[in-house]
C-alpha cells in the first residue's frame, strides 16, 4: 500500500476509535463530569488530559504483551481491575456524601490530576482496548511505516481527549449554574454513576482472575 494512503488509512482508523472511546461511558467519563460539576471547567480538562499521561507505559506493556503472546495479561488485568475498583468506590462514595459545596468553592481541594490519572491507570478499560484493538492495530501501521504509526496515535488521542474535553466545558457551564439542592442530586447521581462502575471493575476483575464466571 502507497504511504500516503496506509497513513490516510490508520488515521481514520484512530479517530473512529478515539470517538468511540472518548463518548464511551466509565469512570474517567464519570470523573471528567463530577469535577466539571463541582469545581468547573479547568479541573475537568486536567481529568480529560488524563490519557496523555499515563497511557504511555500502558500502550508500551500492551504493545510488548500482543508482540510475545503472553498468558499473564489476564492476572495482570484482574489485580489492576480490583485496586482500580476500589479507587473508584472511594471516589463515588466522596461524590454521594459532598453536602452544600457549590461548583469551583475555593476551599475545596480538586486533585485533579491525581484522581484522573489514578483512575485512568488503575482502570481495565485502556489495557483491555489495547490488548485486544489498539496495539494489534498499532503493530499493523508500523508494518506500513512510521508515519502510519504516528497517524494512528494521532488521530485516536485527539479524539479521546478532544471528546473528554467536550464533556468537561458542557459539565463545567452548567455546575456552575447548579446550587443548594440541585447540586447535590447531581453529585449524587454522578457518585452513583462512579459506584456502578466500581461494582463492574470487580466482577471483571474476578473474571480475570478466574474467580468468577459472571
Amino acid at each position: 500500500m502507497p504511504v500516503a494512503g496506509a497513513v490516510l488509512e490508520y488515521l481514520a482508523a484512530g479517530i473512529l476509535l478515539g470517538l468511540a472511546a472518548g463518548f464511551a461511558p466509565g469512570p474517567l467519563m464519570a470523573l471528567v463530569l463530577a469535577q466539571g460539576v463541582r469545581f468547573g471547567t479547568r479541573e475537568a480538562s486536567k481529568v480529560a488530559v488524563a490519557p496523555l499521561l499515563t497511557d504511555i507505559p500502558i500502550v508500551l506493556l500492551t504493545t510488548a504483551l500482543v508482540a510475545t503472546a503472553t498468558e499473564a495479561a489476564g492476572g495482570l488485568l484482574g489485580v489492576i481491575s480490583l485496586a482500580g475498583a476500589a479507587f473508584v468506590a472511594w471516589l463515588g462514595l466522596e461524590s454521594v456524601r459532598t453536602t452544600g459545596v457549590e461548583a469551583g468553592e475555593p476551599g475545596a481541594t480538586p486533585r485533579s490530576w491525581t484522581r484522573g490519572a489514578t483512575v485512568n491507570a488503575l482502570s481495565p478499560h485502556p489495557y483491555l482496548f489495547w490488548l485486544t484493538v489498539g496495539a494489534p492495530t498499532l503493530i499493523r501501521a508500523w508494518d506500513e511505516g512510521p508515519l502510519a504509526a504516528a497517524a494512528f496515535l494521532a488521530g485516536f488521542y485527539a479524539c479521546l481527549v478532544g471528546a473528554k474535553l467536550l464533556l468537561a466545558v458542557l459539565a463545567g457551564r452548567s455546575g456552575g449554574r447548579l446550587r443548594g439542592g440541585a447540586y447535590r442530586a447531581v453529585m449524587v447521581v454522578l457518585g452513583g454513576m462512579l459506584l456502578v462502575f466500581a461494582v463492574v471493575l470487580a466482577f471483571e476483575g474476578l473474571r480475570l482472575l478466574g474467580i468468577a464466571s459472571v
